[in-house]
């Protein structure tokens, strides 16, 4: 099983539609998916129309006698389970600070989930913390979605550079997001990045308005929208990860 985080230090980049629709995008393509929501904001749980409840809490789940089978739900995509958030997600560095080995933890949850699914999406919270260091100790690789302006191109290489002082840093996949190709700043934005960061994807989620749909619709794009530019830029983007993780 590979473990992709969708990551950022800055809130408000996509990282919860990338997961949403990407995790759809596997499904689609025959793979088996879990998406696991660790913001407490819990919103890829309401996407996929999953209760919003941790049962016994986020402190039992990172306990010793936690166990992330019982917390898995179907979602309405087929191929695609959930393991949803509630709000005492917002307790999860406290509860892993109390712990041995806590950048592990989460690692040693999903190793028993690894014979059932062929990925796992990590929906994460803006932050850089102790949460987020045990996500890069679970995670194969960090998906960054990348809003091409000063301030999100700046948290990519503060993410970088971070990165560098781990001894096993997941493997990092940067890609533009909420792009409006209208905006001289997003076109030179991303020019400059694309000559520095040669390794960014090659796909750009576009600035839409029908990706905001999600909201009231409940569902990832394609659902409801499937001949639109920002379902195709999910599925290229797909593509391109999945060449990035398995050859």
């Amino acid at each position: 099983m590979k473990v992709l985080a969708t990551y950022s230090i800055k809130g408000g980049v996509g990282k919860t539609t990338s997961a949403v629709n990407l995790a759809r995008e596997a499904a689609i393509g025959g793979g088996r998916v879990l998406v696991w929501d660790l913001d407490p904001q819990g919103a890829a749980t309401f996407f996929f129309r999953i209760r919003p409840k941790v049962k016994g809490g986020t402190e039992r789940l990172v306990s010793s006698k936690g166990d992330l089978v019982e917390h898995v739900r179907a979602s309405d995509i087929p191929g695609v389970h959930v393991i949803p958030a509630d709000f005492s997600l917002r307790h999860l560095d406290l509860h892993l600070d109390g712990r041995k080995r806590s950048t592990e933890r989460l690692a040693s949850l999903l190793t028993g989930l690894k014979g059932r699914y062929d990925v796992a999406f990590l929906d994460c919270p803006p932050s850089i913390s102790l949460a987020s260091e045990s996500v890069f100790g679970a995670a194969d690789a960090l998906l960054v979605p990348v809003i091409p302006t000063t301030l999100s191109s700046r948290t990519l290489h503060q993410l970088s550079e971070f990165l560098e002082t781990q001894d096993s840093p997941p493997a990092l996949l940067p890609y533009f997001s909420m792009v409006d190709g209208r905006k001289n700043l997003h076109r030179n934005v991303m020019a400059a990045l694309r000559e520095e960061w040669p390794h960014l994807l090659p796909t750009s989620v576009p600035n839409a308005s029908v990706i905001e749909r999600m909201g009231p619709e409940r569902a990832p794009v394609a659902t409801f929208a499937p001949s639109t530019p920002a379902t195709r830029a999910f599925r290229d983007l797909w593509a391109e990860v999945a060449v990035r993780l398995w050859g």
